[in-house]
């Protein structure tokens, strides 16, 4: 019975790679997880095998004092269930390190100690491209998890190249984005294309609405072709919206007002409405993801404070969406898997509300809608969709031989929706 719901759970994505969900935090007192590639907080954490790359770590404890965490890895298929791999069939040296770098905050009013780690460590490193999972544990037990996040190693034997186009199907000719492929596989040893190649498409780096699992349209000898008009487009959204919390003294744009306490401060940001019939406005942004800075201290890592940031969302007729529910979306809120991420409807006030617990920083953020019939996200309720979006794609080939146990990563290729189109810059 045990194997059984095991087995439905994995189908299901409740549980994925060693009954851990690939992106998740499972206590409350680890907050602001950051996972990016060395020198770059916005960007994604994808290394090259064998290549020298980085990626940093940071997470700070809210409990204060030093505590017994460890980090392991997780090797997944393309579809994010477990490899049928051991640890050292994908991870050279140790399978498991302490983190050994932290500091106690300084100058804030909320008290919390600072984690950090540069990986991979150099006494373990990874052997095989594909789906990792990074876990992070207590007191040397895995099944005492605190969080996993998602990253990528990809040894490159595939090169795809790509282009964005607007839909020539009128549902979707202003609302949505196009991507239009090739996949070169020469250096691949290939039987069996529509079985040994799964490609996968990321928006701004998201896996809630990522669309995988795409047959190719033709194949050509060594060439893969993907240009239909159903299997590979996009909602196109809107520009991110903005939230300026460098400073909790010197209020940003966005702010009403703030509430300063001896042990904390309310910050209380202005009411935003509806932009889905507001007209389309280009400007660069953060594509849903945010960057931790201070303007008025010296380090962002343990000098900067937290504070309660209370958000409102007030719908067109003031009345709560009919059988859906809205949710603070974006990195900020793990796009949506936070608790604190769906907003309640108040009803004397006419507004929806949430609050989080959040670090100074720059913030992106939007709001998406759910159907509580047919669990989707969905912007275009709130935000609106617009073929002229800027939006970044990233395009995953994955890979397995006919003798292999699990899937390899072997390209990853970026594309923006405004490369190369007249009258825009990123």
């Amino acid at each position: 019975m045990k194997k059984l719901i095991l087995l439905f759970a994995i189908v299901c994505g409740i549980v994925d790679c060693g009954l851990a969900q690939p992106e998740y935090t499972y206590v409350d007192n680890i907050k602001n997880i950051k996972l990016y590639p060395y020198g770059n907080q916005i960007g994604y954490p994808i290394l090259g095998l064998n290549s020298g790359d980085k990626m940093e770590l940071h997470f700070d404890d809210l409990d204060g004092g030093v505590a017994d965490y460890s980090y392991t890895y997780q090797l997944c298929n393309a579809d994010w269930t477990p490899a049928i791999l051991g640890q050292l069939d994908y991870i050279r040296g140790f399978v498991s390190n302490r983190l050994l770098t932290y500091r106690n905050s300084s100058v804030s009013l909320t008290k919390y100690t600072h984690y950090q780690a540069v990986l991979p460590e150099n006494n373990s490193s990874l052997s095989r491209s594909g789906n990792y999972i990074l876990k992070v544990y207590a007191n040397g037990d895995t099944s005492q998890l605190l969080f996993t996040r998602r990253f990528l190693v990809v040894d490159p034997k595939a090169a795809a190249i790509a282009q964005i186009q607007q839909p020539f199907n009128g549902q979707y000719f202003t609302t949505h984005q196009k991507i239009q492929m090739t996949v070169n596989t020469k250096t691949l040893d290939l039987v069996n294309p529509m079985q040994q190649i799964k490609v996968c498409i990321l928006q701004n780096y998201r896996w809630d609405n990522a669309i995988c699992n795409i047959k190719p349209t033709f194949i050509r000898k060594n060439e893969l072709a993907y240009n239909t008009e159903e299997d590979c487009i996009f909602p196109g959204g809107r520009e991110w919206r903005w939230l300026d919390l460098r400073s909790f003294r010197l209020q940003s744009d966005r702010v009403t007002h703030a509430d300063y306490r001896k042990d904390g401060t309310d910050i209380y940001v202005k009411t935003d409405l509806d932009r889905e019939k507001q007209p389309f406005l280009y400007y660069q942004d953060n594509n849903g993801r945010y960057y931790n800075d201070v303007t008025e201290s010296v380090n962002y890592l343990w000098q900067a404070d937290y504070a309660k940031v209370n958000f409102s969302f007030r719908t067109p007729d003031g009345h709560p969406f009919d059988g859906r529910d809205l949710y603070l979306f974006g990195e900020l809120t793990n796009y949506g898997l936070d608790p604190e991420a769906k907003m309640i409807y108040n009803a004397d006030k006419g507004l929806y509300e949430t609050s989080l617990f959040l670090k100074q920083a720059y913030y992106d953020y939007s709001y998406i809608t759910v159907d509580k019939a047919k669990p989707r996200s969905d912007f275009s309720h709130t935000e609106g969709n617009y073929w002229e979006t800027e939006n970044s794609y990233t395009i995953l080939v994955y890979y397995r031989s006919l003798s292999d146990r699990a899937d390899e990563l072997v390209d990853v290729t970026q594309v923006n929706s405004i490369t190369g189109r007249q009258g825009y810059s990123n």
